[in-house]
């Protein structure tokens, strides 16, 4: 079992920058094998994909954070973190990393990322 703990979030103007870190603890001898993600939820919309990246370092963006997110793992610290820049309000949500299911990368269906953390808040303000 692995478990994963972000920090990071807070509160930040539009336009500003924030950096969120993922830590994974547990069976961590196998966190260089799998993809690493990136989710958001804002109140009242569903969980959305944000980032992927995977044990190659391909990496995957959804359409509206592509070109100013950029997401980067450190295998040898079990880390994952999500540059975040050029924020918008429309950015606010609760940010969650979460753990691919196995080691082989099918897309970025929240269902098949098996591990989650608690999630770290983001709120952009106008």
């Amino acid at each position: 079992q692995v478990q994963l703990v972000e920090s990071g979030g807070g509160l930040v103007q539009a336009g500003g920058s924030l950096r969120l870190s993922c830590t994974a603890s547990g069976r961590t001898y196998t966190f260089s094998t799998y993809a690493m993600g990136w989710f958001r939820q804002a109140p009242g919309k569903q969980r959305e994909f944000v980032a992927t990246i995977t044990r190659s370092a391909s990496t995957y963006y959804a359409d509206s954070v592509k070109g100013r997110f950029t997401i980067s793992r450190d295998n040898a610290k079990n880390t994952v973190a999500l540059q975040m820049n050029s924020l918008k309000p429309e950015d606010t949500a609760v940010y969650y990393c979460a753990l691919y299911r196995t080691p082989y990368y099918r897309g970025s269906n929240p269902d098949n990322f098996g591990s989650w953390g608690q999630g770290t808040q983001v709120t952009v303000s106008s």
